[in-house]
């Protein structure tokens, strides 16, 4: 699957710029706190799709009542 596939067509989305960064210029530092705080926002996404998912459900049960 090719990176375009992914991210669409928007070249102005943050996410296609925080792909397409030039690691080289980082330290190890640096790198390390990148994966913390991109480990935290996949965290936060997966809360997020995770309260999506119950709250169908919840409506999904209502209206079959």
């Amino acid at each position: 699957m090719d990176l375009d596939d992914i991210l669409g067509a928007r070249p102005d989305d943050p996410l296609t710029a925080l792909l397409r960064e030039d690691l080289d210029r980082l330290s190890v530092a640096e790198l390390e706190a990148r994966v913390a705080a991109l480990e935290g926002e996949i965290a936060r996404t997966r809360k997020k799709i995770e309260g999506a998912v119950n709250h169908r459900a919840s409506a999904d049960a209502i209206f079959r009542k």
